[in-house]
């Protein structure tokens, strides 16, 4: 069978279990075995879909059109490897499994309890994820230790182990060894509170992963495994660094690989992390630099674009350059003179997507000024639409021209919903979403970027660009270079007079990678990087 590794946190919440989990799977993989990643989420929505950015943060895609927790965003990133719709899991979706069950008759003359029903369907999602000896499965368990909503992943895990074996699972706890200043000491009693609420549920951690924003010596550690019964060696000291992707190298330095394979019964291969390596020296020892601008309506909330800053951060490290992210609230600066003075040093403009009227007009004027200047631009999904918006009324002379997703009755609405959008009743799930194919027109900037002619992209989004307005958009300038379902739906934009003009419907940054950056932000980088130094 899989071997299995569940990841739980304790103590607060935002400690980086995603990017813990990621960085085992990395060296994991990097050993040589095939990993698969998976998340439990405890909310009960079905998925994060319906879920405001300000309170969940990013929704990631994946190629299959799920909508996932921002973690798979890491996982993608640090493994390399697609995942699916089976990578995440809620206990929405749980219950709605249980309760679709006990209404078709499954469980005819029992009552539906917790326990064994809701705990047999996290189990029966665990055990799905393979069916191959040589996989490693690695589960995170959302939420901390002590919320009563993820009692029930908890408990399954627990019951999962007992009948698995423990040379088939490993329990890594991560929690935090905080520093006092006042006192001038690490405090190790959060942490030993935390294992001890997961006793007490009948889980015995593995493995401590001990975030601290200083580094910890022996005695802390000795401290820390006589009360939480964990091994001296098990803990492991996660000293906070400057750089995500020097976590992988921080846990092998401490030998936790080793470990874990010892305890799975497998082998410990070799392991060679030069290249991420070279993407971290590139990270902390630029030769150049860069000033990139993101214009969004969520920017107090910056994990809302946390795949797009991702992407930015792997454009930038190809080119050794430091990447100076400015994040510009879309609702504040919406006069020309404010645009000005905010957006004066910047070498790109990159507008990202999102929902709702809220911060449109500043996004129009934003990407107007981008045009006029000669500004490197880079519209993701609104931004598209926000460029034909703008160019519209700008260069074609449509001055009523928007959205019918902001104004149904707007006298020209060059972005309109899509048709199999018309009578939606469900909001959740039911979007254009995952992976669509795109065709690129020859001798575009979109096909220099690619160097392909047929490419696939992942999408999120309900309006789209309106097709009768195709002729007077190419006749005043602008190169519809992507198009996809025979010409059907319009995906790329670009301006050819300008030095780096492009929009693109879908959401290239859901697939760009540290070692293997997405091809339009390292060239929208590489554009904006030649403005900075002309």
């Amino acid at each position: 069978m899989a071997k299995h590794i569940f990841v739980m946190g304790g103590v607060l919440s935002s400690l980086g279990k995603g990017i813990a989990s990621s960085s085992i799977g990395v060296l994991m993989k990097e050993m040589g075995y095939n990993v698969i990643m998976q998340k439990f989420d405890p909310y009960i929505n079905v998925d994060p879909g319906t879920m405001s950015p300000f309170q969940h943060g990013e929704v990631f895609v994946t190629d299959d059109g799920a909508e996932t927790d921002l973690d798979l965003g890491h996982y993608e990133r640090f493994i390399g490897t697609p995942l699916s719709r089976n990578s995440n899991a809620t206990t929405g979706q749980i219950y709605e499994k249980v309760i679709w069950k006990e209404r078709h008759g499954d469980y005819l003359g029992k009552t539906v309890q917790v326990i064994p029903h809701i705990t047999n369907e996290i189990k029966s999602r665990i055990r799905s994820m393979s069916d191959n000896k040589d996989d490693i499965v690695i589960t995170e368990i959302g939420g901390t230790v002590g919320d009563i909503e993820s009692l029930p992943f908890l408990e399954a895990v627990r019951q999962f182990r007992l009948t698995e074996g423990p040379q088939n699972c490993v329990f890594v706890f991560l929690t935090y060894v905080p520093y006092i200043k006042a006192a001038e000491e690490l405090k190790t009693k959060p942490t030993q509170h935390a294992a001890t609420k997961l006793r007490e549920i009948g889980i015995q951690p593995d493995f401590l992963l001990c975030r601290s924003e200083q580094p910890f010596k022996n005695d802390i550690k000795e401290k820390i495994a006589l009360f939480t019964n964990v091994p001296k060696e098990h803990v492991i000291n996660a000293v906070d660094v400057k750089v995500l992707y020097e976590v992988p190298r921080v846990y092998m330095q401490e030998g936790l690989h080793k470990m874990i394979c010892k305890q799975l019964h497998i082998p410990v291969k070799q392991i060679d992390l030069s290249a991420w390596d070279e993407v971290i020296d590139n990270i902390k020892n630029p030769d150049k630099e860069v000033n990139i601008a993101v214009c969004g309506k969520y920017v107090e909330h910056r994990d809302a674009y946390k795949s797009v800053e991702a992407a930015l951060i792997h454009g930038a490290a190809a080119f050794k350059a430091k990447l100076n992210i400015h994040w510009v609230d879309s609702e504040k600066i919406n006069t020309a003179a404010k645009i000005k003075e905010t957006l004066s040093n910047a070498d790109g403009i990159l507008v990202p997507g999102g929902f709702g009227i809220r911060g449109i007009n500043g996004k129009i004027n934003i990407t107007r000024y981008a045009r006029e200047n000669n500004i490197p631009f880079f519209g993701i999904c609104l931004g598209m639409q926000v460029a034909v918006i703008e160019f519209a009324k700008h260069i074609c002379g449509l001055d009523d021209a928007y959205s019918t997703e902001f104004d149904e009755n707007c006298e020209h609405p060059v972005i309109t919903l899509l048709d199999d959008q018309q009578d939606i009743e469900f909001m959740g799930g039911t979007m254009r979403l995952g992976a669509w194919p795109c065709d690129i027109k020859p001798k575009t900037l979109a096909h220099k970027i690619y160097k392909e002619n047929h490419i696939s992209e992942r999408h999120r989004h309900r309006y789209e660009f309106n097709n009768d307005y195709k002729e007077t958009f190419i006749r005043n300038g602008m190169t519809l270079s992507g198009s996809s379902m025979k010409e059907i739906f319009c995906e790329i934009v670009e301006l050819p007079s300008h030095p780096f003009f492009i929009g693109v419907q879908f959401h290239p940054e859901f697939k760009s990678r540290p070692m293997t950056p997405h091809p339009i932000f390292k060239a929208f980088v590489e554009a904006s990087i030649k403005k900075h130094y002309k």
